[in-house]
């Protein structure tokens, strides 16, 4: 008995359920399958690689192509037609294809190139009424329709680092307001309200903070549109247990050296106004030392960060900038 081994394509970006209803109704269908991923710069700036993994993440049974010299015209040309074939087919020389997966227009010629057959899904997007371009446009609103997966790579996470008191919160929160998305609170902070003994947690605690936070954090990034801002992250977590242990759970160690991956961008709030003396803080002489310490682990680490200095209003406008620059 003929295998039945079909392909699908795209540049799945990004990847949503008009996508998935493709590759899912190809599975179901196939003994195997392949898809296709184009390279699109012009269309995202997410890399080919990353939204390559979405699909063999989602689908381990189903063999991704990543097709960096692809294509990058599109339309229904003879010439262009004749490119798409001519690449597609090569691309898969010596293997028998008998079914080409699509919604699109492409499905009878890239079909027909093959001899295989044209099997449409829902080409009239019925069953979902989206396209990646309505996405790009407004990911926010059509959210809903792009996996959890995917939706995280689509916002922008950044975060405030810095010892107390150095205006984190108070950062993170107005430019949540600013940008009309969410913000993630420090929640060592709540944690440690709870549960400090004569002003201390165990270094197990310290585990349970960091964890706890990344799984809110992930919460919050599919409530957010286009940006989260988050205050702290699980390197300050770590700062604090070598500091008041002189060692760190290993899970802790990992969580911290994640972060380098985690966040696009990083910023260090200065501790360059007056400190505030509070009940719940340890003084000035540790605001520093802390301050030292993360600025030497962000080094040492070699990730990225910018420095805020000065009043609110100038950090914001800095923040504001960069983001705007790095957005193009």
């Amino acid at each position: 008995m003929t295998r039945k081994i079909g392909f699908t394509l795209g540049k799945y970006s990004p990847l949503h359920r008009g996508h998935q209803l493709v590759i899912e109704t190809a599975l179901s269908e196939m003994d195997k399958v392949y898809a296709v991923v184009y390279h699109s710069p012009e269309t995202t700036s997410i890399p080919l690689s990353a939204r390559a993994n979405w699909i063999r993440t989602l689908y381990p049974d189903l063999t991704v192509v990543e097709a960096p010299d692809g294509p990058r015209e599109v339309g229904d040309s003879p010439r262009l037609v004749e490119l798409h074939d001519r690449y597609l087919t090569r691309l898969f020389r010596g293997t028998r294809i008998t079914h080409f997966y699509s919604s699109e227009f492409y499905g009878e010629h890239v079909s027909k190139a093959f001899g295989a057959v044209n099997r449409l899904v829902d080409p009239e997007r019925k069953t979902f009424s989206v396209s990646g371009t309505l996405i790009r446009e407004n990911p926010y609103v059509y959210r809903q329709l792009i996996p959890p997966l995917v939706y995280r790579d689509l916002v922008c996470n950044i975060v405030f680092l810095g010892a107390p008191c150095t205006g984190k919160t108070t950062l993170a929160s107005r430019l949540a307001h600013e940008f009309g998305t969410q913000w993630m609170p420090e929640y060592g902070r709540e944690y440690w309200e709870k549960h400090q003994i004569d002003r201390r947690l165990s270094k197990e605690q310290l585990t349970e903070i960091a964890e706890t936070h990344i799984e809110l954090e992930n919460e919050k990034i599919l409530e957010s549109d286009k940006y989260l801002f988050t205050d702290t992250n699980a390197m300050t977590t770590l700062q604090f247990s070598l500091y008041y242990h002189g060692e760190a759970e290993d899970r802790l160690v990992e969580l911290a050296g994640e972060c380098a991956k985690r966040y696009d961008l990083f910023f260090l709030c200065e501790d360059d106004f007056p400190y505030v003396h509070t009940w719940d803080r340890s003084g000035e002489a540790n605001r520093r030392l802390f301050q030292k310490n993360i600025r030497k682990d962000l080094d040492a680490r070699k990730i990225p960060y910018a420095s805020l200095v000065g009043d609110p209003d100038s950090r914001v406008e800095k923040v504001g900038n960069i983001i705007q620059a790095r957005r193009g």
